[in-house]
């Protein structure tokens, strides 16, 4: 049977990864195609499955990487191939988005489609700059425009009569280029020349950006900072609630840049608490975890698993590599009965109660020194000790096990190694001290730094970019590499990291 293809026109929304749909990320998974539009943010297509073939298609004023038939072609064509194709769109494909135009091309030729809707800029964007586009105080009507159309236009298809004095708020997508047209156009038929206006850039991001005034001083504004498109333009007296209702920008991280140096799949619940914070979370993985090849020391271990009187883990990923090897063995959490396990902090405990484990050992200080304070009262000379961990770890825990009489069998599982693929973007930014923090959260992650910006633009950091580390251990490999600590968390948890961040503000 001959495989039936598919293009589903995807809603991205206005930029926030968290705004972006379920049902969304769902077909980006299994999409075998990705068709994305400029707008479209990096994390959003990371959703995507990574063996897709990805295609850009942005536009931006003037400058199109395809023309909007060629774009409807591709569409056809990989539907044509049986591919199932995700077509990117940022915001609403239904709303200014030419969706409706590819969805029509689509039909004409027999190929299905589906729409799956997203959330638009026109309400969300102002909503993250505290301005509620209806309010029963102010208006109860919203016209949503395209700030597109040119002057000089023969005939318009903007009744600018009726917007000017029927309408309450009105939201002009894509107009900061024509916004003289527009504000001109709106006084002369009629509106308030002191009508308020707020134009919103990068809305619902960190880098949010607003600028205030009113039909008659905001094309002014406008030049006199040099404010850039693309933004959405809000006319209307719901621009006056932002002041009350600027929520977003109050948050205790709001323009703050912080750059996260961990591996990118441990890097999710930082990057979160840094968003939800209102800062930028700039994703920089120094390091990639690669599993070792060979773990037949390992699985030898899970032969003799009954020989053991701890296990102890010192880190996550030594959890979840540990356990997806004993499931391949055949081995389950029964065979680990009798078995004391220890855990370096939170974060790993965790981990392992996830999997129904019982923990011993928890130390308050969450590092190899502190655990070996809760063990030495613990630990009997002939004991056999299961350690699982990083190669390159610091010697002191195995080495402190064996002096005290233990039997030790350090196996190593991962090692944390250079990332090999960082945006060369944000090495830019990072080199000329264009952020805010720098983050660490282990010592793998400042050697690996090190290695990829080069020990000599060390020194440039200092005085620009204020360095954070998680722990002492952390902290002592920076000032090793030339760093100025600047915060060291008194907790070394991704939660303590970011109070004492907070704490510096």
């Amino acid at each position: 049977m001959e495989k039936k293809g598919a293009v589903y026109l995807i809603g991205a929304g206005p930029g926030d990864p968290g705004l972006f749909t379920l049902k969304g990320k769902r077909v980006l998974e299994k999409a075998e195609v990705v068709v994305y539009d400029r707008l479209v943010g990096d994390e959003i297509l990371s959703m995507a499955n990574p063996d897709a073939e990805f295609i850009y298609v942005g536009k931006a004023s003037s400058r199109h990487a395809l023309s909007q038939d060629e774009i409807n072609a591709l569409l056809a064509e990989k539907a044509a191939q049986g591919k199932i194709v995700a077509r990117l769109k940022g915001g609403d494909p239904f709303l200014f988005g030419r969706g409706g135009e590819e969805a029509l091309y689509l039909k004409e030729r027999g190929h299905r489609f589906e729409v799956i809707p997203g959330i638009t800029s026109a309400i969300a964007v102002p909503a993250y700059a505290g301005i509620p586009v209806t309010h029963r105080d102010a208006t109860s009507s919203l016209a949503i425009i395209t700030g597109h159309e040119k002057p000089g236009k023969q005939e318009s298809s903007i009744h600018w009569q009726e917007l000017a004095s029927g309408i309450g708020t009105l939201v002009f997508l894509m107009g900061v280029e024509n916004l003289e047209f527009i504000c001109d156009n709106l006084i002369s038929h009629g509106r308030e020349p002191s009508t308020p206006v707020a134009l919103i850039r990068w809305g619902t991001l960190p880098r949010q950006q607003v600028l205030s005034g009113t039909l008659e001083n905001i094309v002014k504004r406008v030049k006199e900072s040099a404010f850039q498109p693309p933004a959405v333009i809000v006319v209307g007296e719901v621009v006056k609630l932002r002041e009350e209702l600027n929520w977003l920008e109050s948050q205790p991280l709001w323009g703050k840049r912080v750059v996260i140096t961990r591996a990118r799949a441990q890097a999710s619940q930082l990057v979160e608490r840094i968003r939800d914070l209102g800062g930028q979370a700039i994703e920089f993985p120094s390091i990639k975890i690669e599993k070792e090849k060979n773990l037949a020391a390992l699985h030898n271990a899970f032969q003799n698993i009954g020989q053991y009187d701890w296990i102890v883990f010192t880190s996550i990923n030594a959890v979840d590599i540990f356990f997806a090897e004993s499931r391949q063995a055949g081995l389950d959490i029964r065979d680990l009965q009798g078995i004391k396990l220890g855990a370096i902090g939170p974060a790993t405990r965790d981990k392992l109660l996830a999997r129904g484990l019982r923990v011993d050992v928890v130390p308050e200080d969450y590092r190899a020194e502190g655990i070996l304070k809760e063990l030495r009262d613990r630990i009997k000379p002939g004991q056999w000790i299961l350690l699982p961990r990083a190669r390159g770890a610091r010697s002191i825990l195995p080495d402190t096990l064996r002096r005290w009489g233990a039997h030790v069998n350090e196996i190593y599982l991962y090692q944390a190694i250079a990332a090999s693929q960082v945006s060369q973007a944000t090495l830019k930014n990072i080199i000329a001290g264009n952020m805010d923090y720098l983050t660490f959260t282990s010592s793998s992650t400042v050697s690996n730094f090190v290695k990829i910006i080069g020990a000599e633009n060390i020194a440039g950091l200092k005085g620009k970019v204020k360095v954070a580390c998680i722990g002492p251990v952390t902290a002592d490999t920076a000032r090793e590499n030339g760093f100025n600590v600047d915060i060291l968390a008194q907790e070394y948890t991704i939660n303590g990291l970011l109070e004492a961040i907070l704490a510096d503000l």
